[in-house]
Formats: structure tokens, sequence, C-alpha cells
């Protein structure tokens, strides 16, 4: 099938994921490890497939890693042999299983499986085939949700930012990594929407170079003024006065704000802190884990030494040198501004807080709040 990208001005048309047929079809999915210069999706028929597009990065971002595990799961049972639903029941725990091996560090997928696994329990009076029609529903249903969400988000953190603003962003954290145009860049398009002209400053993200490949790319796809720059340029441009706000994702926030994100997020927090840059987190609330107390809590995936050791399909460094190479580190919340969610914003973000915007109403549905 031939993809279906943006085009110059077009605010990513495509979805980053989709479904196609009944309980029976498969997803597709935009190949993001080919981006900028090749823009494919791929098709996962099978759940081995969805497990190695989420292994590798081929999807990525923690809204889409959800969407993905719960579609993932219904691929899982598609062939299933189960003759009732409770037998249908263990094969859904076995697959949820398998998919949580996939990455670690992103709550969003275990939240969806964990989601998927309940709205199977509370169905297990039906038939099979409806209730893998059920789970499927499930899926789409929480896609459709986080374009709700995504939306919400935006308008909230529009409200932080003023005209002519130029924000600094990490990674990616946009249309790619979610149903709908993102979650840290979801502020800036809503932004330029209300008129404000806010450009962005991307910063590459080493090792994966995401804010190269995908953040710049998406960007410029949407017709949003956009400069590159090197991770350890970021002191220089807030030096240079360049920066007016921090935008960054989450992949998980604990229960007292402390957030877990990209590499290198915790040391723009640092430099934003010293240099006087309101620095935001932008998320859904599926994004807290309020059973981690804090950041410490919050397991950290540890990548391949390849990621650090070559550049471009070269080996960079020399072949005996030992490698880190955490993917995620973590933010305190007493380094960040104001946590933005579809619930609203909680400025200065500690337990109290998280608890209160974690149980408040769904600003998606009008009832922005905030928490001072």
């Amino acid at each position: 099938m031939a993809p279906v990208c943006p085009g110059q001005g077009a605010l990513m048309p495509s979805d980053t994921i989709r479904w196609v047929g009944d309980e029976n079809g498969h997803a597709e999915l935009i190949d993001q490890t080919r981006l900028p210069l090749e823009c494919e999706y791929i098709t996962c028929r099978t759940i081995e497939r969805m497990w190695e597009a989420i292994r590798v990065l081929s999807i990525r971002g923690a809204p889409a890693l959800g969407i993905a595990a719960a579609m993932g799961l219904v691929l899982g049972i598609k062939d299933s042999r189960a003759e009732t639903s409770a037998g249908l029941l263990e094969d859904i725990q076995k697959q949820k299983q398998y998919l949580e091996t996939s990455r670690p560090t992103a709550v969003n997928l275990f939240w969806a499986l964990e989601r998927m696994e309940r709205v199977a329990r509370e169905n297990r009076h039906l038939p099979v085939a409806a209730l893998r029609r059920r789970l499927l529903d499930e899926a789409l249903a929480m896609q459709e949700e986080d374009r709700r969400i995504c939306r919400a988000i935006g308008k909230n953190g529009a409200e932080l930012l003023h005209h002519g603003d130029c924000v600094l962003t990490h990674c990616n954290a946009g249309a790619l990594a979610t149903a709908d145009y993102g979650t840290a860049l979801a502020v800036v398009y809503r932004a330029n929407e209300e008129g404000k002209r806010v450009s962005v400053i991307a910063g590459e993200t080493r090792p994966l170079l995401q804010g190269a490949r995908l953040t710049a790319w998406e960007l410029k796809e949407s017709a949003i003024p956009v400069t590159l720059i090197c991770d350890n340029m970021a002191a220089r441009v807030m030096h240079e006065k360049r920066v007016d706000a921090v935008v960054v994702g989450a992949d998980r926030i604990a229960s007292n704000g402390d957030t877990a994100n990209k590499i290198g997020t915790y040391g723009l927090s640092v430099l934003a802190m010293w240099h006087r840059v309101p620095f935001y987190v932008a998320a859904p609330i599926s994004t807290f884990d309020m059973q981690a107390a804090d950041g410490d809590a919050i397991p950290i995936e540890q990548r391949g030494r390849e990621e650090v050791a070559c550049w471009g399909g070269h080996t960079v460094a020399p072949p005996e040198v030992d490698v880190y190479n955490p993917a995620f580190d973590i933010t305190p919340a007493g380094n960040i501004t104001a946590i933005i969610t579809e619930k609203g914003v909680a400025s200065a973000p500690d337990r109290a807080k998280m608890a209160s915007l974690h149980a408040g109403p769904d600003s998606s549905q009008n009832n922005t709040k905030t928490s001072q």
C-alpha cells in the first residue's frame, strides 16, 4: 500500500497507526525508523510483528505505544483456538505478558494492556467472537480518546505561551507519538492556530535523533518555523535568550510529579532553571503512575551498545570500549514549572497536586482545572 504522508502545510493528516478491517484485520503504522527520507507504512498482522515494531522504535511515543499495545493484543488473539471466553481470557493474559516485555518505561503501554484485560474480564459472559470484537472496539476507542486528549492538552498548554515565543523541545512528542497532533507539540500547534506565531528550536536528541529525524520533519511539514540544534547547544541558545519556554513530553510521571522522558530532558531542566526559562511537561493523565512514589521507582530502559557506538552505519567508537545507554532520565518535580494535561495544568507540581489532577474532571469535556 502506498503511504499517504502529509504535504507542506498540512497538519499530519495521516494516522501514525491505524486498524484495517474487522477483528480479523491488521494494523498499519508509519515506520518512524525510516523518517525523514522515507515515509512508509508497515503492516503488522501478528503480535510478534507488533512486538518487534515497538521494540525497534518503528512506533514510539507514550500515547501511540498504548494504542499499539492494544491493537497488538487484538492481533495476539486473532488465531486463538479458545472455544470459550474463559479460554480466550487465558490467551489474553499470556499475550499481555508478552507485549509487556517490549519496552519497560512508557507506562501507557502497561496502562492500555491493563485496560484491555479489564474489559475482557468484564465481558467474559460474551461468546468468543463477540468478545474479540469487543476488544477491537476498545482499542479503537483508545485511539479516538487520544485524539480528544491531544486537543485538550494543546488548548490548556497554549494559554501558557505568548505571541512570538520560541519553544525549545526535546525528542518527539508530536503527531508521530500520538493519535492526533501530540502532547508537547500540541501546545505549539494550538498556539499557532490561535495566531500566536510560536516557533520551535528542536534538539537533535542523541543517540537516535528523534528530534532531528521526527520533530524537525513534522514541524516543517506543518509549516511551523523550526530550527534544529545539537543537544549540546541548548545552554548557548538559552544564554542568548533565544528560548522563551521549554516544552517536553513524558513517558511516565510519578505520584510526586517527577517525570521520565527521553535521555537529556533532565539536563535541559537544569539549564532552564539556571537561565530562568519556564520548563513545562505536557502529557496525558494515562502517563501518571500513581503507584510510583517518585522517579526512583520508574524503570529506565537500557538499550543496545550500537546506538551509541555507531553513526550513520559506521562504527565511531573503539570496538572494546564500554557503552552505557539509558533511554530515559528523570526530571525532578522541583525543576518543573508546570505539568500540562487534558484535565488542566498543575503549577509547581507536588504529590497533592498530582493526586488532585489525576482525580479531577476531564477538560477535554470543557472542565479545565488549574492547580497553583
